[in-house]
């Protein structure tokens, strides 16, 4: 039986897999392109280190964000997919015991001995093995790992938004160049924390101000260290 909604609800959970990569490969795009451009700009401000620099922390970062992503929530889709293996045999070998402990988890949530029993009774003729994936391990179609998911969206954001410090750096004179990114990325991480916040159907206030802030101290520190060592970094 295909479960139906009593009224049309709105919900965004299903989003916080591919949500989650893109906003983290969104905003290390920013942080860290804008925070190595600002970096070797304060050391070396000419538009051939700067391009270099951007450029090859564009490929390299998107590359390594998407390769990060895959193989962390391939581990998590291993562990998953392990956990569910020896639900399996479980249910094989103590079938009587799986039962009583889904019956537990019931009575935990506030049913009575008896609706448990029966809850857990109906649960595990209709199908065993999901009651337990579901209701023990916590496990559901919508928050199951996606490797493939993960690393695209995380290494096409990275991509998307590493260009733009970049492309604000090439269009900027070499004195300001520093300056032009620096004011660019809390632009833009700003309307990212905004954007994260809207489609996750979170309040924007906070999202934002928590994206700017540690934006901004990445770059004050690279800034601070192309300042010192006078080199690029």
């Amino acid at each position: 039986m295909t479960y139906q909604s009593a009224h049309e609800e709105v919900h965004f959970v299903n989003r916080s897999g591919w949500l989650r990569a893109a906003v983290l490969g969104a905003n290390d795009g920013i942080v860290s392109i804008s925070a190595l451009i600002v970096g070797v700009a304060v050391a070396n401000p000419s538009a051939e280190a700067v391009f270099i620099a951007g450029a090859a922390g564009l490929a390299a970062g998107a590359m390594s964000m998407a390769a990060g992503e895959y193989v962390s929530v391939s581990s998590q889709s291993d562990i998953e997919g392990a956990d569910i293996a020896r639900e399996a045999q479980a249910l094989r070998e103590t079938p009587a015991e799986e039962e009583a402990e889904l019956a537990s988890i019931w009575e935990s949530r506030g049913l009575s001995p008896a609706t448990a029993a029966l809850v857990a009774r109906e649960l595990t003729e209709a199908d065993a093995l999901g009651a337990h994936v579901r209701d023990e391990l916590g496990l559901s179609e919508v928050h199951s790992a996606n490797p493939l998911q993960a690393a695209f969206a995380s290494g096409l954001t990275f991509t998307l938004a590493g260009a733009v410090p970049m492309v604000a750096a090439l269009v900027s004179p070499a004195e300001t160049v520093a300056v032009v990114v620096t004011v660019t990325t809390l632009l833009a991480l700003a309307v990212l924390g905004a954007l994260g916040a809207w489609a996750g159907g979170a309040k924007l206030l906070r999202p934002t101000l928590r994206v700017v802030f540690w934006g901004g101290a990445a770059m004050a520190v690279t800034a601070a260290i192309g300042k010192l060592f006078g080199v690029a970094v």
